[in-house]
């Protein structure tokens, strides 16, 4: 039941706020569904590490013929993740305007949202990810132009071209592997692939999927949607967006490349890394070019994606040279690098999506005490408004990676295992981008906050109603990130876990399919090759 309840909660949610006649039920609804989830996720997350990953057979038909749900602790992360930011978000909204025009509208697609990411961080096969990617581009699209401004309408027509794109790639690689192999549960799939016996071909198959994941993703060259789409977002609506969903396509990339497609990870993982070089320092270049706080915050999105590919391409490249011929010693070694990458790479996770979110909600603050995020016209926030000032700084150290702050131990982590790996050259990079970061991060600090504003700058606004709810929302996300920063120890343990339950292969199928990797039957393919 609680690996069903993060899907069916917003759901229902959803259509209350869309059946109840009164003006206000809608927001009512929001705001008490998005409170309820990090209780249930924090239930769920609880469950799985007591009691070992949850299956959920829909129906009771097994896999890999039923509708498989798997919640295991990477998949609880997620979930407590989209919660928590999905709450912060919507507590925000409260104070912000209301629009009877609109209210209904979005509160019920920020409900479908949440519901349609958790449902892909849970969804055991290809269709059902699909169908759950589709109802997350539906949902976000509306958000996306629900308000009718120009310069969203522009943004959502981009988001929405690529975003297909990528649903046609995908559907044509689910389509391309149950042609293949006859089956689209991720286990049962990747078990399948293996007995073909011709890793390219599993290559091949999964190439299409990973392009529609890094789509999804906003992986250098398909970042262009990315700074088109979230800055003429609301406040809270562009918060939640790039908090979560380029995360989505990365949850599905490793979900994938470390259970399905792993013929070759030696191939896979190197391709990843290239792109992840040239997503973290096109990103962050493209960021300090930028003279407006969301454009900036924007392609950093992109840039932190890079790190998160960065563990895992290190991570399957390693898998790779896992060799039968080597020794003992050095196969533990490559192993323990591998779970050391994977694993800063979801810690990376739970860092940047609390980070960027709370980024875009302190952009909000600014925008509501200036109305306007260029920083040209801006200045002396920090005099004004000191608390604002240092939820940035918290919050903006933490994404460049200062000690002892969230993001210094993630991509601590990162740089360990890129230097055990000998990927001398992606580790210089993350290093680069990381300063780069800083860089772009101490600019705004500069031209918003420290630096005197000049005499034509826009004069400072009421806080008006509702500032006490956007403040607490903010203050809420900052104290997570400082908390995981303080408290790295668990924080790493529980992303370490999840990444050895994510590598541990053949236990992930046996959970979902019953059996074990070498009982499975044979596929009509080796049966074909084996018979007279």
């Amino acid at each position: 039941m609680l690996a069903t309840l993060p899907i069916l909660l917003p759901l229902l949610g959803a259509a209350l706020a869309l059946a109840l006649p009164r003006e206000r039920a809608p927001r009512w609804v929001l705001m008490v569904t998005a409170l309820l989830m990090p209780i249930v996720a924090i239930a769920l997350l609880r469950e799985i590490v007591v009691g070992g990953p949850i299956v959920v057979h829909v129906g009771g038909w097994s896999a890999p013929f039923g509708i498989a749900l798997v919640a295991d602790r990477f998949a609880g992360i997620m979930v407590l993740l989209a919660a928590t930011v999905g709450a912060a978000t919507v507590l925000y909204s409260a104070g912000e305007p209301a629009d009877a025009r609109v209210d209904r509208a979005k509160a019920t697609l920020v409900l479908a949202l949440l519901a349609a990411a958790n449902g892909a961080f849970v969804a055991g096969d290809l269709f059902n990810l699909y169908v759950w990617f589709e109802l997350m581009l539906v949902s976000s699209f509306g958000l996306a132009i629900v308000e009718g401004r120009r310069a969203q309408l522009a943004g959502g027509i981009v988001y929405v071209v690529l975003s297909l794109l990528s649903s046609t790639l995908f559907l044509v690689g689910a389509g391309l592997c149950y042609g293949a192999v006859g089956t689209l549960n991720l286990a049962d799939l990747g078990s399948r692939l293996d007995a073909l016996g011709d890793p390219r071909l599993a290559t091949a198959l999964a190439a299409p999927m990973l392009i529609a994941f890094a789509i999804k993703a906003a992986v250098v060259p398909f970042v262009a949607w990315l700074p088109a789409a979230y800055p003429p977002l609301s406040t809270a609506i562009g918060a939640l967006f790039a908090g979560l969903l380029t995360k989505v396509g990365v949850y599905a990339m490793i979900r994938t490349g470390t259970l399905s497609f792993t013929q070759e990870p030696s191939i896979i993982g190197g391709a990843i890394l290239v792109a992840s070089g040239f997503t973290m320092a096109l990103g962050v270049l493209a960021a300090v070019a930028q003279g407006e706080i969301r454009r900036i915050l924007s392609f950093h999105i992109a840039s932190q994606i890079g790190y998160m590919l960065m563990g895992l391409g290190l991570a399957l490249v390693l898998i790779g040279r896992v060799d039968a011929q080597a020794t003992p010693e050095s196969n533990a070694i490559r192993s323990e690098l591998a779970t050391l990458a994977l694993g800063g790479a979801i810690l990376y996770i739970l860092h940047h999506i609390i980070v960027k979110t709370n980024l875009f909600l302190v952009a909000g603050l600014i925008e509501r005490r200036r109305g306007t995020t260029e920083l040209k016209s801006l200045g002396g926030l920090a005099r004004s408004d000191p608390f604002i000032a240092a939820i940035f700084l918290v919050t903006a150290l933490s994404l460049a990676g200062i000690p002892i702050l969230s993001g210094f131990w993630a991509k601590l982590v990162l740089v360990r295992a890129g230097l055990g790996a000998g990927a001398w050259l992606i580790t210089a990079i993350a290093l680069a981008t990381s300063l780069i970061t800083l860089f772009s991060m101490m600019k705004i600090w500069i031209e918003a906050f420290w630096r005197e504003p000049d005499d034509d700058a826009p004069a400072e606004r009421e806080r008006g109603a509702g500032w006490t709810l956007m403040i607490v929302a903010s203050t809420g996300l900052a104290t997570i990130a400082l908390a995981i920063g303080i408290g790295a120890r668990p924080a790493w343990a529980l992303a370490r876990s999840a990444a050895e339950q994510l590598l541990d292969r053949p236990a992930a199928i046996e959970r979902v399919l019953g059996t074990s990797p070498a009982s499975r039957p044979a596929t009509p393919a080796q049966e074909s090759e084996v018979s007279p």
